[in-house]
C-alpha cells in the first residue's frame, strides 16, 4: 500500500487518474463552436446585404424612370375602356394587354396629356409594345373608337332589318333570326307576344369588335325601349283605351302612311276609324295600302289594284277586308311615329290622301266627296309622275 503522505504517489487532474466517479472526462475541441460563430455572423452579413439592396433598389425605383417601350409597337390589340374605367385602371388593363411596359409610365403620360380625362368607353385599336405617351394619343381621340356603324331606316320590317345587319356584319341572317326567336333574351316587353316586328328600333348603332347577333338586338329593343318610355307608351294606351301593342301597331302605320307633322293626324284618323264603326262611310274598316302590301310581301306601292287586294282578302292585315288593328305592327316605327300615336291630333277626319309624293303633301277630310278629288288629284299626279306610283 503507498503512503498517502508521500508526494509521489498523489495523482493530479491530467496525470491519467480517472476523476471522481471512476470515469475519465474528456477533452473538448475548440473548432465547432467558431464554426457556429462564423454560420451565424455569415447568416447576419447575408441578411443585411440582402436588405441592403432591397432598399437600394427601393430607392432606385422611387427615382428611375419607370419601363417604357420605344414603339412604335407591333401586331394588333383591340383595348376596351369600359364606363367607368380611371386612368390607373386603363393603364392597369394595358399593361396585363401586353401595350405598355409598365403601369406608371402609362399613368406618367395620361397624367401628362390634358385630353386623358375625356376618354371615352369603346374599344380603340392598339399594338403590343407601344410607347405608353403614344398609347395614350390613340385613346384620347374618339376618332379611333373601333366601330362597325349599322344604320337601319324607318319603315323597315323584320325581314329587311335582319337583311342589312347581315350585310353590314360577319354574321349570317340565320343567326339573327335564332336570336329573334328568344324573345326573353332579347327583352321584348311581354305584350309584343313573343313578335319582335316592329320592335326593332330604327337607329344607327355602333357595335363594338366583339358585338355578337345577341348584343345587337338586344340594344335595338333597348333603344326601343327608351323610344317608349319618352313617349309614355304605357301610360298613353292606358288613357285613350288601347293596349301598348295596339299602339305600337297604330305607330306602324303612321309610320307607313305619314310624314313629318302629319303623324298625328294620321294617328287620329285610324282612331276615328277604329272608334266610329257604324259611322255609315268607312264602317271600321281602316283601308290602309301599307297593311296590305305587308300582306302581300312586298315593297310599299302607292296605290295598290283591286286585284292586289283581293289576292290576300282573308289575311288579317289586309285592312280593306278586315275591320280594325291588324294584329300587330307591320314595320319598324320611329320616334315620331311613336309620339303621333300616343298623341293623336284632335280632328274628325275619316280620310287623307298624299297627293305629291315627291314632298309628302297630305289632304285630310272627313267628307267622302272631297276624299274622291284628293284621290283623282293623286291620279292627275302619278298620270305626270309615273316613276312615282
Amino acid at each position: 500500500m503507498s503512503d498517502p503522505s508521500h508526494p509521489s504517489d498523489t495523482l493530479l487532474p491530467g496525470d491519467g487518474a480517472a476523476p471522481v466517479g471512476g470515469r475519465r472526462r474528456r477533452k473538448r475541441r475548440g473548432l465547432p463552436g467558431c464554426l457556429a460563430v462564423l454560420v451565424a455572423l455569415a447568416i447576419v452579413a447575408g441578411g443585411l446585404y440582402f436588405a441592403v439592396t432591397r432598399g437600394i433598389a427601393w430607392v432606385e425605383d422611387q427615382f428611375a424612370d419607370p419601363d417604357d417601350f420605344a414603339g412604335p409597337g407591333t401586331g394588333e390589340v383591340a383595348f376596351e375602356v369600359v364606363e367607368g374605367d380611371s386612368s390607373a385602371a386603363i393603364c392597369r388593363g394595358l399593361k396585363a394587354e401586353g401595350v405598355v411596359a409598365s403601369v406608371q409610365a402609362c399613368i406618367d403620360a395620361a397624367a401628362a396629356n390634358p385630353d386623358a380625362p375625356g376618354i371615352q368607353v369603346g374599344f380603340y385599336p392598339l399594338k403590343k409594345e407601344m410607347a405608353a405617351e403614344d398609347a395614350i394619343d390613340v385613346l384620347v381621340d374618339p376618332a379611333n373608337i373601333i366601330t362597325n356603324a349599322v344604320t337601319i331606316p324607318e319603315g323597315l320590317n323584320t325581314d329587311q332589318v335582319v337583311e342589312i345587319l347581315a350585310e353590314s356584319t360577319d354574321f349570317r341572317a340565320g343567326a339573327f333570326e335564332k336570336v329573334l326567336g328568344q324573345p326573353d333574351k332579347i327583352g321584348l316587353p311581354e305584350y309584343a307576344g313573343g313578335n319582335p316586328e316592329g320592335y326593332l328600333f330604327p337607329s344607327t348603332y355602333s357595335f363594338g369588335p366583339n358585338a355578337k347577333p345577341l348584343d345587337m338586338v338586344q340594344a335595338m329593343v333597348t333603344r326601343w325601349r327608351q323610344a317608349a318610355d319618352e313617349a309614355g307608351l304605357e301610360d298613353a294606351a292606358a288613357e285613350l283605351g288601347y293596349t301598348p301593342h295596339e299602339l305600337m301597331t297604330v305607330a306602324s302605320l303612321v309610320e307607313a302612311e305619314g310624314r313629318g307633322d302629319d303623324m298625328p293626324k294620321v294617328a287620329r284618323v285610324i282612331y276615328n276609324r277604329i272608334e266610329n264603326p257604324d259611322n255609315g262611310q268607312t264602317n271600321g274598316l281602316l283601308q290602309i295600302d301599307a297593311a296590305v302590301n305587308y300582306a302581300l310581301g312586298k315593297e310599299p306601292i302607292a296605290v295598290l289594284s283591286q286585284d292586289q287586294i283581293d289576292s290576300v282578302a282573308d289575311s288579317p292585315y289586309n285592312t280593306y277586308t278586315q275591320p280594325g288593328l291588324p294584329p300587330g305592327p307591320i314595320e319598324a316605327p320611329g320616334d315620331a311615329a311613336i309620339q303621333a300615336a300616343a298623341n293623336p291630333a284632335e280632328g274628325s277626319w275619316l280620310y287623307y290622301v298624299t297627293v305629291d309624293l315627291s314632298t309628302g303633301e297630305t289632304k285630310f277630310t272627313d267628307s267622302y266627296d272631297e276624299f274622291l278629288s284628293f284621290k283623282r288629284e293623286l291620279q292627275d299626279y302619278c298620270a305626270n309622275e309615273s316613276d312615282r306610283c
